[in-house]
């Protein structure tokens, strides 16, 4: 009776051990299977956050404007002899690119919760700020000085340069600056008269170029009546409202994307001061 006692003991202590081993195992299975939650997360960050899709297609905006302004309204900047025009457009292709990479970013800083990302993406927003002040303040000033630099440099770049070797943009941009504004000359078509070219035999007896005439034909420039050359209308004036046209626009583009960068900027402080007094 004893023995069997103690058989039945043996063999009761022997099943709690089992069991004790079995559930061990389904624990650490289960923790394989389901690791610790990660840090917890915000739903509101991003909210708040500063990485918005928007920003990519801001980024797009001001970068397309920027190209626009070089691939389809560039053909007059050889007639300028400031680059001003043409540097505030480079200035909004590269904020465009920089406001793009800052949005990625600012979506990894935000998704992260990286304090160093969000370091980053405060400095680039800041140079962003900057570019598109630059830009403003150069389309501003440019706007102001472009009436006196095209009264004092326009007739002699048309006359002087017109038709002559290494000087091609020049002509493109004289023979479609006439043409598209149906005009002739800087103040009028009396300033050929002056034109190096006109003067040379090459002219081939001309008295305007043939952009001049209301209807192109070959050497139609010999007549310069009326009925046959936009004889009264100068092209300074056409030129300067097409070109201050283009800059606010510039200028509207660059402020209005700096002011919004301002709010990119608090909303970013205010995520990062957040993050840092959190305790982990």
């Amino acid at each position: 009776m004893f023995f069997l006692q103690r058989f039945l003991v043996q063999a009761h202590m022997l099943h709690l051990e089992t069991e004790a081993h079995w559930a061990a195992r389904r624990v650490r299975g289960l923790v394989l299977l389901c690791p610790a939650p990660a840090l917890p997360w915000h739903p509101d960050r991003l909210e708040k956050g500063p990485a918005k899709p928007g920003r990519c297609l801001a980024g797009g905006a001001v970068m397309a404007v920027g190209i626009w302004t070089l691939a389809e309204k560039s053909d007059y900047i050889s007639l300028l002899s400031s680059n001003t025009y043409m540097a505030t457009a480079y200035i909004l292709v590269v904020a465009g690119v920089v406001v793009m990479v800052t949005g990625i970013l600012g979506c990894c800083a935000t998704f992260k919760e990286r304090r160093n990302l969000l370091r980053v993406y405060f400095i680039l927003l800041l140079c962003i700020f900057l570019l598109e002040i630059i830009a403003g303040i150069l389309a501003y000033i440019y706007y102001q000085q472009l009436s006196m630099e095209l009264k004092q440099n326009l007739k002699d770049t048309m006359t002087q340069k017109y038709r002559k070797e290494e000087e091609e943009s020049v002509t493109s941009a004289v023979d479609k600056l006439q043409q598209e504004f149906k005009c002739c000359g800087s103040n009028n078509y009396t300033d050929w008269s002056d034109s190096l070219w006109i003067k040379s035999a090459e002219s081939g007896g001309r008295k305007v170029p043939d952009s001049c005439c209301k209807t192109i034909t070959d050497a139609c420039g010999k007549r310069d009546h009326p009925s046959n050359i936009y004889k009264e209308n100068g092209c300074i004036t056409k030129l300067e409202n097409f070109i201050q046209e283009h800059l606010k626009i510039i200028g509207a583009v660059g402020i209005g994307i700096a002011c919004v960068q301002i709010f990119g900027m608090i909303f970013t402080c205010c995520l990062y001061k957040s993050l840092k007094s959190e305790p982990y």
